[in-house]
This record gives C-alpha cells, sequence and structure tokens, in this order.
C-alpha cells in the first residue's frame, strides 16, 4: 500500500511540474502605439512573402528546435556569438519533399548583424527535415 502511495504522489508531483510549464506569448506594444498603426487595404506586392500554412509551420516547428524562444547567448559570448543567437540572424529557405516532409534550410546572414558583430562565420546553420503529417523533426542536417 505504501508503494502504491508513494508512487501515486510522484505521479501527482511530476504531472503538476509539468503543468507549471508556461508558453511565453509575444510581447505587444501598448494600446497608444498600436492604435498608431495604419494597415492598408492590401497588402503591398513588393516583397510579398506567400507561405502556405503547412510551410510556415514547419519552419516554426524547425526554427523552435535550431533558436528555442527565450535562448540567450552564454556569459561572455563574443559579439558575432551574440547575433549567432538571435533568430533573425538567420535567412529562411523552405520546399516541399515527398511523402509529407518539408525541407527548412536556416542560413547565416552576416547583414542582420551590426558592424561590431560581423565576421565570416561557416556553417552556422542547419537543413530540416519536417513531418507534416505527424509534425516532428524526422532528421536535422547540420
Amino acid at each position: 500500500m505504501m508503494k502504491h502511495l508513494l508512487l501515486l504522489t510522484f505521479c501527482l508531483l511530476s504531472s503538476s511540474c509539468a503543468l507549471l510549464h508556461r508558453h511565453e506569448r509575444p510581447v505587444h506594444a501598448p494600446p497608444e502605439e498600436a492604435a498608431r498603426v495604419q494597415f492598408p487595404d492590401q497588402l503591398p506586392a513588393e516583397g510579398l512573402n506567400e507561405l502556405s500554412g503547412t510551410i510556415a509551420a514547419a519552419i516554426q516547428l524547425a526554427m523552435d528546435d535550431f533558436r528555442p524562444p527565450g535562448t540567450r547567448p552564454h556569459r561572455g559570448a563574443t559579439p558575432t556569438e551574440q547575433c549567432l543567437y538571435r533568430r533573425q540572424s538567420f535567412d529562411v529557405l523552405a520546399a516541399p519533399g515527398t511523402d509529407g516532409v518539408v525541407f527548412v534550410r536556416f542560413v547565416f546572414n552576416p547583414d542582420a548583424c551590426s558592424e561590431e558583430e560581423r565576421a565570416v562565420v561557416l556553417d552556422a546553420g542547419a537543413t530540416y527535415a519536417i513531418d507534416v503529417r505527424q509534425w516532428r523533426i524526422l532528421a536535422v542536417q547540420p
């Protein structure tokens, strides 16, 4: 009986810890700043990128693995390393494959870094094979 009580207590405690993990929502501008935004009737054609929901979701899944939200540079990181930690420092290429696979490639863009952060960086990106039927990462090629 005592073993069952201990097991039940452990299960309850471990599952409640999972409930405490919360996903941070994006930061929103204050209402007065948001009120100044004027949306166009139509999005401008120049620079417009249209992605299917499947491709967008595959990119998000891969990005969450490649640069998880909230990831911060290590203490003493060089300016270039600080730039490499930012999601926006990587351009994204995505293409559908066969059998429900989408390939997502992250390519470092040094132009996304400030001058003091720029350096020649090789192999900073990765290519992901995303299973869009079961929404999981099949493989990663560094």
